[in-house]
């Protein structure tokens, strides 16, 4: 048998408190460093900026000022730049200090003996985390150093067989003494007992001889008889008190013992009976939710055979909605929110029209008329004969608005305007709810998800690349599918159909 090195949690603990002391004197130690090397930087920048910036700063510019002062904030440890005149009044800020806080540096700039401004650099702080994740080689070898020594130490401490069979000849030792000392204890009580049986003896031995000798023969038989007499009759008491003593004790332990029975039978009765009332209570308790159970079993069998691969379909809604993290379309004001929406209805409706232009998408046509709202929009495409591509064209369509929307996107952020990125969902009609259900719950920005049944899938196989969902957790997340990537002849197409929509649209793509 192997044994474990004597407090091998004890010594755990203490090599984890080594480790963590460390770990801070390594933080504390290069946080100073970088400190002294940080301030002796801002200076240096400080005093060269005041060189660069005195012309500048004499003369209020404040564009050239903007623009020295936006060289240096380029630097990473810098935050903030802050420059003002000689009445302490604010030329140009530069930076971003409330966001990041940290050490300021402050110098006077001067032009001989005149203070012509001042200019305050903020250097930004270097967090823990960071010195840790700079530092990581050296913690993670201290980490496996401390985990070494501490293996060492289990192995090398751990009690060999001479030391185990010693303490175990100790202990015997020690249990063999403690026997002998009760032994001993023990003959010393029956010896001591023994003892004072024989010293009783003799003494009433002694008293009878002398009684015996100091009498007359008529009085010693006197004595004799009457010794007698009282003898017999305490023997009787103490015959008579045993008896009675004895039939009491019978008669008690056997009332106890009734009473005790009678108690157990008692208890067990009500046991019994409480049990059987919990367990009938229990029962009817089980029927409902019983009920419930196979309900939703139902249910559940009822959903599958819904989403089943093999279902029919005429029919595919595209969902396109925006990637709104923050619900920044909610807190915009009504006169810039209308417009943008009106520019999006726009563009789909102008992407619908010129996409189901395209031959390959004969047959195919648009049932509803959509217009986006806050939750976003939805077209539904309906296939008017047996041989129309209504899968293709939603996946078409679907991509087709996102390469519009992200132009769209990026031509407002470059004009600091207002504008949001857009995923898009494709599913038959009758799963249009759980694609919705997807797209806010899984949908990633610029991304479009696919839930179609086989034939629909078959449809698209020959044009686009999908990879399913990593890690699904439901059985809507199994059969959906992520929009990878199209052939080039596909992409081509939907190229030039971008371009004819945005032709089409001469006006600017933007909104007041």
């Amino acid at each position: 048998m192997t044994y474990l090195a004597p407090r091998q949690g004890l010594f755990a603990i203490i090599l984890l408190v080594s480790f963590c002391l460390q770990t801070l004197l390594l933080v504390i130690s290069t946080d100073q460093q970088l400190s002294k090397s940080r301030a002796l930087k801002g200076e240096q920048m400080v005093a060269q900026l005041i060189d660069e910036a005195r012309l500048s700063l004499e003369n209020k510019d404040r564009v050239s000022l903007s623009v020295i002062a936006n060289r240096y904030t380029s630097e990473q440890d810098v935050t903030r730049i802050l420059i003002k005149d000689n009445n302490d009044d604010i030329l140009v800020p530069v930076g971003n200090a409330p966001m990041q806080q940290g050490d300021t540096i402050r110098q006077i700039a001067t032009k001989g003996d005149a203070v012509i401004g001042s200019v305050a650099l903020t250097l930004k702080d270097i967090s823990k985390g960071e010195i840790i994740a700079m530092q990581w080689p050296f913690v993670i070898g201290m980490l496996l150093l401390h985990l070494l020594l501490w293996l060492i130490y289990g192995y090398l401490a751990r009690p060999t067989k001479e030391q185990i069979n010693a303490i175990s000849r100790d202990v015997s030792e020690l249990h063999r003494e403690q026997f002998r000392q009760l032994d001993q204890r023990g003959s010393e009580r029956d010896y001591d007992r023994s003892s004072y049986e024989d010293d009783r003896r003799a003494a009433d031995v002694e008293v009878t001889q002398s009684t015996v000798d100091n009498t007359t023969t008529a009085d010693a038989s006197a004595a004799v008889r009457t010794l007698n007499i009282h003898g017999a009759v305490n023997s009787y008491i103490r015959g008579q008190q045993g008896a009675t003593s004895a039939d009491a004790d019978t008669r008690t332990d056997t009332e106890h013992d009734s009473d005790i029975n009678t108690d157990i039978s008692a208890g067990i009765k009500d046991d019994v009976d409480a049990k059987s009332k919990a367990e009938s209570a229990h029962h009817t308790e089980n029927k409902p939710s019983e009920t419930s159970h196979n309900q939703s079993i139902g249910k559940a069998a009822h959903g599958s055979a819904g989403l089943s691969a093999t279902r029919t379909f005429d029919s595919v809604r595209v969902q396109i909605v925006f990637h709104d993290e923050f619900n920044m379309l909610e807190r915009l004001a009504p006169a810039q929110r209308l417009p943008y929406l009106a520019l999006c209805t726009q563009l789909l409706n102008q992407a619908t029209t010129e996409l189901l232009k395209q031959p390959l998408l004969l047959g195919v046509s648009v049932i509803n008329e959509p217009s986006f709202d806050d939750k976003g929009a939805s077209v539904l495409l309906k296939a008017d004969n047996s041989h129309a591509k209504v899968a293709l064209a939603g996946v078409m369509l679907g991509k087709l608005y996102l390469m519009l929307n992200k132009i769209i996107h990026d031509k407002h952020i470059e004009l600091s305007r207002f504008a949001l990125p857009a995923k898009a969902g494709v599913s038959d009609d009758a799963q249009s709810e759980a694609m919705m259900h997807l797209l806010h719950g899984i949908g990633k920005k610029e991304q479009m998800l696919i839930l179609l049944p086989n034939a629909g899938l078959k449809q698209i196989s020959n044009h686009v690349q999908v990879q399913s969902i990593m890690r699904p957790t439901t059985v809507y997340e199994r059969e959906c599918a992520i929009f990878e990537g199209g052939n080039d002849a596909m992409i081509q197409r939907l190229a030039d159909v971008r371009n004819a929509v945005l032709m089409v649209d001469n006006q600017e793509a933007s909104y007041s």
